[in-house]
């Protein structure tokens, strides 16, 4: 029995051992085995991740419930940075006793700017249209002081840009590639000029130029004739004028600017300077505007009836002065040198008027004759910026012009009433009583209404002459990288909220835009940056609306502070910007009635 149990004891142990020893290999033989175990387990943490992934969500979910609590409630505003970060700005005048039209500009919301007047003004769109009320970025304003580099490098919006203008002989253009609208055909735009007509037309001729402006009235024929060429004619509404300045005598006698009047024998000037298609003015405005020729046509050339006014006057035998002009080819005054001498014959000839013929510099001329300093007769003349009376007589003859001296009130006061009326018909006779008056006053002698063309290659794809406005080069397709285009005159400046001279407003056309623009065949006004602007019942209140995602050229974003900031510099006197390159702002003067917050 012992025996047994001794066996059964060693039989026992041995399986035991047997036992211990197969887990032994198992554990540290059957390695691939293991790797699956291990590999489960990793899945395992990962699946824990996730749910750490879960967490965040959960968090951001709890931050609108902390929103609840009183001490977090600001905290969805700044959820809201974009709209926060837009801080309105506008411009006002302290009230409207000041006899302009403009109360205040304002940004509602970022692409919303709402003008407020103090008066009606039908002939709001068509004049926000015009180039002087260009956009710029606010920030470019405030950098420059509203001069110094903002008259040769203006920021804008449109479909050219400024790369470099060459003083004394050309601007040169470069595409801008974010721009909003259909790119440009050609990569560079230079303007070039010259102010001689038969000069531009051998660049023509020659293909170093592909567009030229203001065709002297004797190559009309010559260009018309030319295959390679095509004749452009130009129905932009103008006038020129003999102009004198009543702060001056003997100007300041009625008597004398009446003799005067009669004294000049306009037909011959038509006759023997100007194109077919031109005509004598019978009134200062063009008769293709409506309201422009209510009222008595202009005196009779009489210098019988002169020659005896001029006596009654205390000057039987003439007197002593000058005749100013630039020698700029112009639509109005196409031969400015010939024209010039044939004044003077005719003062000498026709009233014993002995009159030196001075010519000045295009920037000086404009600037002296704008402000009333000479002491002269000069030569001037206006092409029409938008289709409406008040852009010949309101500009011209409003109280806030000294350019003829002393305002007439016999004048400004109907313009400013019949400038509130929306209707032509009613508005005319308030038109014929401001007519009669500058016949009666003689602030100036109108001369003529001059036709004009201008040319470019045959091959230039899409060549124009807008009615109202510029030539857009981006329009014009040259088929090839560069586009070269002539005008009559250097520009005076770039920054043309604070010019009025043509030379200067055509290439500041291509690079800043508006809020409406001109058609191209038409005075209509289209959306530029305001993708629309409505007016309230009696057009005192304006908003535009404008258009989104448009770059300026330094890359920032285009926005309704950038509306009121340039229209600010313009129309506010006391805005530290409010400098430019004369400081006068003739356009925001003497289209809205004068310049709110000016010094008295």
């Amino acid at each position: 029995m012992k025996m047994k149990n001794k066996y059964y004891l060693l039989f026992v142990l041995m399986l035991v051992l047997g036992l211990a020893l197969a887990a032994c290999t198992s554990a540290g033989g059957d390695e691939p085995a293991g790797e699956p175990a291990a590999a489960v387990e990793e899945p395992a943490a990962a699946v824990e991740e996730p749910a750490a992934a879960v967490e965040e969500p959960a968090a951001a979910v709890e931050e609108p419930a902390a929103a609840e609590e009183p001490a977090a409630a600001e905290e969805p505003a700044a959820a809201e940075e974009p709209a926060a970060a837009f801080e309105p700005i506008s411009v006002a005048a302290e009230n409207c006793d000041y006899g302009g039209k403009i109360s205040s500009i304002e940004a509602v919301d970022e692409l919303t700017v709402q003008f407020n007047l103090c008066k009606p003004d039908p002939a709001f769109l068509a004049k926000v249209a015009f180039t002087p009320f260009g956009i710029q970025p606010a920030e470019w304003l405030a950098e420059t002081g509203g001069t110094g580099e903002l008259l040769e490098h203006p920021i804008g919006t449109g479909p050219y840009m400024v790369q470099e203008w060459v003083r004394g002989d050309s601007v040169i253009y470069q595409r801008f590639d974010d721009y909003w609208g259909e790119p440009a055909f050609a990569e560079t735009a230079v303007l070039r000029w010259n102010q001689e007509g038969a000069a531009r037309l051998i660049e023509l001729q020659a293909g170093t130029a592909d567009y030229i402006t203001n065709v002297s009235p004797d190559d009309f024929a010559t260009v018309e004739a030319d295959p390679n060429l095509v004749l452009l004619p130009n129905a932009s509404p103008n006038i020129l004028y003999l102009a004198m300045t009543n702060t001056f005598a003997p100007f300041d006698n009625q008597m004398v600017r009446q003799a005067v009047a009669m004294g000049i024998d306009r037909q011959r000037i038509v006759d023997n300077f100007y194109p077919a298609g031109s005509e004598v003015a019978s009134h200062f405005t063009p008769c293709s505007i409506p309201g422009g020729c209510e009222g008595d046509p202009w005196y009779d050339f009489d210098p019988e009836a002169a020659r005896a006014l001029l006596a009654e006057a205390g000057f039987p035998d003439g007197f002593e002065t000058a005749i100013y002009y630039r020698d700029v080819f112009r639509s109005y005054l196409p031969e400015p040198s010939l024209v010039a001498v044939e004044f003077q014959t005719q003062l000498r000839d026709n009233m014993g008027i002995e009159a030196e013929v001075v010519v000045m510099e295009s920037g000086e001329f404009i600037a002296e004759s704008t402000d009333g300093n000479l002491d002269g007769f000069y030569l001037l003349g206006w092409g029409a910026d938008y289709p409406h009376v008040t852009n010949f007589l309101d500009f011209h003859f409003s109280a806030q012009n000294p350019q003829f001296g002393d305002p007439f009130p016999e004048i400004y006061g109907v313009l400013e009433e019949a400038s509130q009326i929306a209707d032509a018909a009613t508005a005319a006779p308030l038109y014929e009583q401001a007519n009669n008056a500058i016949r009666e006053l003689v602030p100036m002698v109108p001369i003529a209404h001059g036709a004009s063309a201008h040319a470019a290659l045959a091959s230039l794809g899409n060549a124009y002459v807008p009615p109202f406005g510029a030539t857009q080069f981006y329009k014009l397709d040259p088929g090839k990288d560069t586009l070269v285009f002539m005008q009559n005159n250097e520009p005076i400046s770039l920054y043309c909220a604070d010019e009025t001279d043509g030379e200067s407003l055509r290439p500041c056309q291509q690079v800043v835009e508006t809020l409406l623009e001109y058609a191209d065949d038409s005075g209509a006004t289209v959306p530029e940056l305001a993708t629309s602007c409505e007016g309230n019942e009696d057009a005192t209140v304006w908003t535009c609306q404008l258009r989104e995602g448009v770059l300026f050229h330094d890359g920032s974003s285009f926005d309704a502070n950038d509306v009121v900031a340039s229209w600010a510099v313009g129309i506010d006197a006391a805005n530290e910007n409010h400098v430019g390159n004369t400081g006068g702002f003739d356009y925001f003067s003497y289209l809205w009635d004068g310049l709110i917050n000016a010094p008295e």
